[in-house]
């Protein structure tokens, strides 16, 4: 599938290259409307499900799920939706460091994390507690993360996920890597091959490391799937501040495939994301997948979007609610009865409440642990750095004793 051409407001249509000398500049209005005429369902938007619940066709990008199916998505997103509620919460009792919302992404994390299969290899960013909870990730293994205890206790090879990357983008360049070497080694070429997927926003694709990861994966063919969760704002910076064209569009700078989904529908985001893994398992390169979603809380816990964004988006976004729009279906269609809707309330309430559990008796970790997880075989260097960093530590009980002695 090629990219549409995208014309830059200001230029003729059907020219290419830069506009005459002689045209106008594009005022900022025009930038943004441009940035924003495709988003409402527009023709590069694939969506399967309307917000109303609707279910409709699209000629390229289909999905056939049967009615169990469609019940586990929706349970997949009132669960991981309820998990990152309670993180949020436990962060404002102090519980908590810091905790990064999902809320409102739920449909692209579940419909791109459940597209993956077992032998693939997913690298998160810091917000990906739906792809988690799709590779058998408990939430209760976040939580030392936001703690400050770990950097997470997972074991990437078993769970083909990703430890959470901190720093904007680099998880790119780490997934190229890495699907290089699957292509390397003869992982890719079939439908039953390998592939990746990595995660980001649309803040990270100012980032040089993206760049250079599509970059290289382009011309290595590597099998990975570029997933931008386009939110809208890249913590106070909307997104017409990070690009003059849809982000899916950049894709044919660099030669592969880039497509637009509807973020909000986990319907659509299963069946784009599951064309383009086939595409980079049987061979034939990166592809770009923007999600157009909204992130309808804060960047973190230590952000105030007040202070940046109008209640009214707000509001109109909500009307989007990727969970309210599959529960509509399943009653209109007749899928799931009150039964089924209480029966995934009544387990997300025993999620949220072993959470807490989990949280408030979580042990503080000894102040070797710091060192015991560096390296898969202890150095010579971080042995000396543990023993000189308790021996620094005892100093203060020392201190401590002779002062009450004295």
């Amino acid at each position: 599938m090629s990219p549409e051409r995208w014309t830059r407001p200001g230029a003729a249509e059907g020219t290419s290259g830069p506009p005459a000398a002689t045209a106008a500049k594009p005022t900022r209005e025009q930038v943004i409307a441009g940035l924003r005429a495709t988003s409402e369902g527009g023709a590069d938007l694939v969506q399967l499900l309307t917000p109303e619940g609707e279910r409709v066709q699209h000629p390229d990008f289909d999905i056939d799920l049967d009615d169990a199916q469609l019940r586990d998505l929706y349970r997949d997103m009132v669960l991981v939706r309820r998990a990152d509620r309670e993180g949020n919460a436990l962060q404002r009792q102090g519980q908590l460091g810091i905790w990064v919302p999902l809320l409102g992404q739920e449909a692209a994390q579940i419909g791109a994390g459940r597209a993956l299969r077992a032998q693939d290899m997913a690298f998160p960013s810091y917000r990906e507690h739906g792809v988690a909870w799709c590779r058998g990730i408990d939430p209760t293994d976040l939580l030392g993360i936001f703690r400050g205890t770990d950097h997470g206790s997972w074991d990437p090879a078993t769970t083909g996920f990703h430890l959470y990357t901190i720093v904007i983008g680099n998880q790119c360049l780490n997934a190229t890597g890495y699907a290089m070497g699957q292509r390397f080694d003869g992982k890719v070429g079939d439908q039953d091959g390998e592939a990746t997927m990595v995660f980001f926003g649309d803040g990270a694709t100012s980032q040089g490391d993206v760049h250079e990861a599509m970059v290289w994966s382009a011309v290595y063919d590597a099998p990975v799937v570029f997933f931008c969760q386009n939110n809208q704002w890249a913590i106070s910076e909307p997104l017409e501040r990070q690009t003059r064209v849809p982000l899916y569009r950049r894709a044919a700078g660099y030669g592969f495939p880039g497509i637009r989904v509807d973020g909000n529908d986990v319907l659509a985001s299963l069946a784009v994301s599951r064309w383009a893994l086939d595409e980079c398992r049987s061979g034939n390169g990166p592809v770009l997948i923007e999600a157009f979603t909204y992130r309808m809380d804060a960047h973190t816990t230590s952000d105030d979007p007040t202070r940046y964004r109008l209640a009214d988006e707000m509001e109109a976004w909500k009307l989007k609610d990727p969970i309210e729009r599959l529960r509509v279906h399943l009653i209109r269609e007749q899928l799931a009865d009150q039964d089924f809707f209480d029966r995934v309330d009544a387990e997300a309430d025993e999620l949220a409440v072993r959470l807490r559990d989990f949280c408030f008796n979580m042990p503080d970790p000894p102040p070797e642990r710091i060192f015991s997880e560096v390296y898969a075989e202890e150095t010579p260097q971080i042995a000396a750095q543990r023993e000189d960093y308790l021996r620094y530590l005892a100093g203060f009980a020392d201190d401590a004793m002779a002062g009450g002695v004295r």
